[in-house]
């Protein structure tokens, strides 16, 4: 990786205490809390406040949460539509809107080269020159790069591929049918989407969480954040890995906001099958766990109405909700499909709902682990002076959430700045960390 491009002229380094690498929501909340506190920063935004809102998402989605929870420190949602759901041009607005009433020292349009050891703390080299620092902040997000399976590169040429980072809207598509491979949110929209559109859609359901849009007359969002659920902290689950890698849940915004789940799809005319495990010359072959992967989100579910219900009773608010309901198990197909023949020309476009993982192409601090994820604790990295922000489950349930930014913002920035102030020899690095970076 390049630091400096041939030609350009040489410009010294600037120098700030912290630099925030992210101008989202959880950048933003960041720079209020260091703000606050007093602490010269500086927000380093590749694109423009909200760049992954403003460009890399589909044009029909609509945030999973409710207005009234689209809130940030210092700043709550008050529109005229509570209960709604944001589009993404007012996701855009909302952050924009939020970074003017900050201030936040923002400098967009920079894209970070590399992150690096330095004697007094960091150096952050970008395409607009160098900045030194005592701490960096990571808050460029979980949803960086899609995860695209190795199968891929063995489709035939005749099957169009792409992500929900490149989807946009239907007529973006060749006619024909459609494999939508992943069955969280995102998987759901777009199946339903192009169902919709009169694309024949086939949807390769793996292990999914199932939740209605509405349980006892709220917003499930609502039962999550009152019951406390949202607020779990990551020091008080089990198997905190395997918590942050559960799927998003099955849900959808819209005008008129309804339960999209399995059955919901099925009734519309999406096909069901089980998880994409392989090609065999033309042959797509799917996994026969589509039954176990259903009846274990069905399971669940009723789990954790059982867990609301009991919540209602221990507060005495029976009379005050609708009575308790339980949702019909998924509906499956009478015979399962193990199989498709991409060679019969039924399915024209392959669309990998998938998820994304984080790009840390430009960190050269060893903080990864073998499968290139951040070593931290609760978003304190394992590098003095280096924290992480927007990550799922971070610190709490809510963490990827707009509103979860606010809590995790605040902790971070306590023990940042607290860490500012024991001085460790003004930020400098261990000596092994430097020596062997080469800084």
């Amino acid at each position: 990786m390049s630091e400096e491009r041939p030609g350009r002229q040489h410009r010294p380094a600037r120098a700030v205490t912290v630099v925030v690498i992210g101008a989202g929501q959880a950048g933003l909340a960041m720079s209020h809390y260091l703000g606050r506190a007093g602490i010269e920063h500086v927000l380093l935004e590749r694109g423009e406040v909200g760049n992954a809102w403003r460009h890399e998402r589909w044009d029909s989605l609509r945030l999973l949460t409710p207005n009234w929870q689209c809130r940030l420190p210092g700043l709550r949602y008050a529109g005229p539509d509570p209960d709604g759901f944001m589009s993404m041009p007012q996701v855009v607005d909302f952050l924009g809107d939020y970074a003017r009433r900050l201030s936040a020292p923002v400098q967009a349009g920079t894209r970070v080269r590399s992150v690096r050891p330095a004697d007094d703390g960091y150096r952050v080299i970008t395409d607009r020159g160098e900045w030194r620092c005592r701490a960096v902040v990571i808050a460029s997000g979980a949803f960086n790069l899609p995860r695209v399976p190795a199968l891929d590169r063995a489709l035939p040429a005749s099957v169009d591929r792409l992500t929900p980072r490149e989807y946009r809207h239907p007529g973006q598509l060749a006619p024909g049918g459609v494999l939508v491979v992943g069955a969280s949110a995102t998987g759901l929209q777009l199946a339903d989407e192009l169902q919709r559109a009169g694309h024949a859609v086939t949807l390769s359901v793996g292990e999914h969480v199932r939740l209605p849009r509405r349980y006892r007359g709220r917003d499930i969002q609502w039962w999550l954040e009152a019951a406390g659920i949202h607020d779990q902290r990551f020091d008080e689950v089990d198997d905190i890995e395997r918590a942050r890698r559960l799927p998003s849940p099955q849900l959808a915004g819209g005008d008129v906001p309804a339960t999209l789940d399995l059955n919901a799809l099925s009734a519309r005319g999406v096909r069901l099958v089980g998880r994409l495990v392989g090609l065999q010359d033309t042959r797509l072959q799917f996994s026969g766990s589509l039954s176990a992967h259903c009846a274990a989100a069905d399971l669940k579910l009723g789990r954790l109405l059982d867990t609301l219900d009991a919540w209602v009773r221990t507060r005495g608010l029976e009379g005050c909700l609708e009575a308790p309901e339980r949702f019909p198990p998924t509906r499956l197909p009478n015979v399962p499909c193990l199989g498709l023949d991409l060679a019969r020309g039924g399915i024209r476009t392959v669309l990998w709902a998938t998820g994304y993982r984080p790009d840390y192409s430009w960190l050269q601090v060893p903080v990864l682990d073998r499968k290139g994820q951040l070593r931290h604790h609760g978003g304190v990295v394992d590098a003095p002076g280096l924290y992480v922000l927007g990550l799922p489950f971070l610190r709490r349930r809510k963490s990827s959430f707009i509103h979860g930014a606010d809590d995790d913002a605040r902790e971070l920035s306590a023990h940042l700045v607290a860490w500012l102030a024991r001085g460790h020899r003004h930020g400098t690095m261990p000596r092994g960390l430097t020596t062997a970076l080469g800084a």
